[in-house]
């Protein structure tokens, strides 16, 4: 990450140079420039710290007391996907809608568009560009489970120790959340997941990297806890939509 200089071993290193220049003032044009360069070279870097236990249990804290007096978020999204079996990112943009614990919506613009909603009991994909809806039932403790688990981590960071190991650092201007899974039937799906936060504690990027190799950077701007009108997260195919059940009722 970034190195933290040393006070003493800078004052030492100016030192020497304005001392330098005083002994030889016939090369003072070209020590002058030095004097600079080092300057510029050695000026103090912040350096990531990592939290220690106390300190991350008190930002999990902070996070759960801040989400639970406004538990809706709506943000704008922009997300690039790397997929192992193609050679250049997918990069979509959108807006997502969230209510803790379970409610989500996300509307995908761009060249393939869709809409995921979920109530937290049932989830529908929509492809306006196809006329097609896919329709999953949840909370049978399938991959698909635990896919949207890892898909709303970063919004829900409830009781998030009990499912994975976690890690995290104070940065310059927040914080970042080092995820790993416990469970075998999360770690098919999901490698690590890190989430970065700013001194507000809004999510502004999440890096979600899979076994396969594919990686999603998904990056978040114009926040907001405004209520959420129940219907965003209802949803009805229109009609003439061919409608699916990939997984079976």
């Amino acid at each position: 990450m970034f190195r933290l200089i040393n006070n003493v071993d800078y004052n030492t290193s100016v030192s020497a140079v304005s001392l330098a220049f005083h002994r030889n003032p016939i090369d003072g044009s070209r020590l002058r420039w030095l004097l600079l360069l080092t300057q510029l070279l050695l000026v103090p870097m912040v350096q990531a710290e990592p939290l220690s236990p106390a300190d991350l249990k008190a930002l999990l804290g902070r996070i759960r007391e801040k989400r639970a007096a406004a538990p809706q978020v709506q943000a704008d999204f922009q997300e690039e996907k790397s997929v192992h079996l193609l050679n250049k990112p997918i990069i979509s943009t959108g807006k997502m809608w969230f209510q803790a614990p379970n409610k989500f919506r996300r509307e995908a613009k761009g060249s393939s568009p869709s809409i995921s909603v979920s109530d937290g009991q049932q989830l529908w994909i929509y492809y306006p560009k196809f006329k097609s809806a896919e329709h999953y039932s949840l909370g049978k403790r399938s991959p698909l489970d635990a896919g949207i688990a890892a898909l709303t981590a970063s919004l829900n960071l409830e009781n998030v120790e009990g499912t994975y190991h976690i890690a995290g650092t104070k940065e310059v201007d927040g914080y970042q959340l080092q995820l790993t899974p416990r469970n075998p039937s999360m770690k098919r799906f999901l490698q690590t997941f890190s989430i970065r936060m700013n001194d507000d504690l809004q999510v502004v990027r999440t890096d979600m990297q899979q076994p396969n190799g594919d990686r999603f950077v998904t990056t978040y701007s114009n926040e907001s806890r405004a209520a959420i009108p129940p219907s965003t997260f209802e949803f009805t195919p229109p009609p003439g939509t061919d409608v699916t059940t990939p997984l079976g009722r």
